[in-house]
């Protein structure tokens, strides 16, 4: 269990304070993240690593010279949002274009795509180096490839060597992506990791087992089995990755090994495993260069463990081995710094609503007002909408939920007293919900919030037809941002019914909270009608079949959300 925590919701901003504090020789804070407190030159290229938080010391121990520039901290096992990477980027940019690090996640995908276009968009050359090393998620993770655990730390530190070499842009993604390429992992776990503030862990295993294949998130293992010997553990986790070798590769030669422990596994544990690991490699005619055992990518205080190897030749071994100083991380010798100027944030532009009507500014306090009753009713479903989550995923949908609608409301509220109209006040809480609660169902919010607002204008009350054109909007939004359908098992599974009901009782002449009303309850048994679905997508999909028999959060969220507005309306 996670014990030392005050606010549960500040505990990402509460351990960043203190690790910047601790590690300010290497580091320095910017919103949501850290860049180095050392001088870098102009023109070098930027290695950003990130993710959710809970994974120390991935993400921000991994910032220093000779690996990342930056890293972007999202909430505890939910990616950081579109506008955190984005600002972190810029803060870390010098220059030579930026190389945007993470795991393969739906949400991450989405949230660092969608920044990395809009630093394009302003000329910084911008990609996305996605860690792909799990084989326990063959053909399961987002885009069908693998999850992504502690092959970061090989790829991060691949491309933060190049990078510190001088390698152009072009170069230092090649080679960073190629590292991804020839990387594999595998882990284990004997007990499940608890989220702060909570009581039971995400996942329990067997007493006297160990799951196999488990996800860094709280996901569940694929398989369980008995606890083995040393010898045993060993050879289950090098079969397992050398049976994903990397096409191509060859049957020996030299290897980088990381053997990582997960948060509670002891080091004396670790060491002792990594014994019978290298003399298996050794006798498979492999040469192991520069291992790393101990706490690399953690799962709060998950108890496990997990085994990366990385199939080196000349240059992925000059870069793996290449001198690298961060708060996790010491490879060579020292490399000489000057420090860097303090960071300055950005202010803000103050959004000016003078001119509203007054109908439209009465229409963005009915707004603010719903949305406040949407936060409510959430923080009240919080600990379900977990549970839910929980059972094949990560268990943080609650917990984002409520802290974008905490932020949407209150992004809401003072759009609405400043004159701002329904559309105005619904797209700044549309906002505000994306940067807040980060992760895959924030930056499907922050869309699905400013298509619904883009219908509704602000010249006066929206109509309900505008009302019914925002839902239907806000549908075709989501589809094309998230790629999936009805019947993926999503929340689109209960958002399409409701804005289809909604459109069609406002087009047979219903008023609005009758058709709303009606709407919400399509919704409501389009959600119940999940559980007899199995995931396409997300963190869910490895674990596609505990999910049978329990709806989809997402989709039971949105039809609370939809029923909260009609109840208001």
């Amino acid at each position: 269990m996670t014990k030392i925590f005050g606010d549960p919701s500040e505990f990402v901003d509460d351990s960043v304070a203190g690790f910047v504090d601790l590690y300010s020789r290497f580091v320095q804070p910017v919103p949501h993240g850290v860049i180095r407190s050392t001088a870098t030159p102009e023109g070098k290229v930027a290695v950003i690593a990130g993710g959710g938080s809970g994974h120390y010391p991935a993400f921000a121990g991994y910032v220093g010279p000779g690996l990342a520039d930056a890293a972007v901290c999202g909430n505890v096992f939910a990616s950081p949002s579109t506008r955190w990477v984005y600002d972190v980027a810029k803060a870390a940019n010098r220059g030579g274009g930026v190389v945007l690090g993470f795991g393969n996640y739906a949400g991450d995908i989405l949230n660092f795509g969608l920044a990395a276009e809009r630093l394009r968009a302003e000329g910084i050359p911008a990609e996305l180096l996605v860690v792909t090393d799990d084989v326990a998620s063959e053909g399961q993770g987002a885009n069908g490839q693998r999850r992504g655990i502690a092959g970061d730390v090989v790829a991060f530190k691949i491309a933060g060597a190049a990078a510190e070499a001088g390698y152009g842009f072009d170069d230092v993604v090649r080679v960073a992506r190629h590292a991804n390429d020839v990387t594999r992992s595998m882990g284990i776990a004997f007990a499940g990791c608890t989220l702060p503030g909570e009581s039971e862990p995400l996942f329990t295993v067997t007493p006297g087992n160990m799951a196999i294949g488990l996800g860094i998130h709280g996901e569940p293992g694929i398989s369980e089995e008995p606890i083995g010997t040393p010898q045993e553990i060993a050879d289950l986790l090098v079969d397992k990755v050398l049976g994903g070798k990397p096409e191509g590769t060859p049957d020996g030669g030299k290897v980088a090994v990381l053997v990582n422990g997960l948060g509670s596994t002891k080091y004396e544990e670790l060491f002792l495993l990594y014994g019978p690991i290298a003399k298996r490699l050794r006798e498979a005619g492999y040469e192991v260069v520069a291992p790393q055992v101990g706490e690399l990518v953690t799962s709060l205080d998950m108890a496990g463990c997990s085994l990366t190897v990385t199939w080196l030749d000349e240059e992925l071994e000059t870069l793996w081995t290449a001198p690298a100083q961060c708060p996790a991380l010491s490879v060579g010798p020292t490399i000489e710094t000057t420090p860097a100027p303090t960071y300055v944030v950005p202010e803000d532009e103050v959004a000016d609503y003078t001119g509203t009507p007054a109908e439209a500014q009465e229409a963005g306090q009915k707004i603010a007002g719903l949305i406040e009753a949407v936060r409510d009713v959430l923080k009240d479903a919080e600990a379900e909408l977990g549970r839910i989550d929980a059972i094949a995923g990560d268990g943080d949908h609650g917990t984002g939920m409520v802290n974008g609608s905490v932020a949407a409301a209150q992004a809401a509220r003072t759009a609405a007293d400043a004159g701002a109209g329904a559309a105005a006040t619904l797209s700044a809480a549309g906002g505000a919900w994306a940067d807040r609660a980060g992760g895959t169902s924030g930056v499907i919010w922050g869309v699905l919030l400013h298509a619904f607002a883009d219908k509704l204008g602000d010249e006066g009350k929206p109509s309900a037809q505008q009302v019914a054109e925002g839902a239907t909007a806000s549908v075709e939004a989501v589809m094309r941002l998230a790629g999936a359908r009805v019947g993926n098992k999503t929340m689109l599974d209960s958002q399409v019914p409701f804005a289809q009901t909604l459109a069609e009782r406002v087009g047979a002449g219903d008023d609005l909270k009758t058709a709303f009303t009606t709407a919400a309850q399509a919704a409501t048994a389009a959600a119940e009608a999940t559980k007899d679905l199995r995931p396409q997508i997300g963190r869910a999909r490895p674990l596609a079949e505990r999910s049978l028999g329990h709806p989809d959060a997402g989709a039971v969220s949105l039809a609370l959300v939809t029923r909260t507005i009609a109840d208001k309306l």
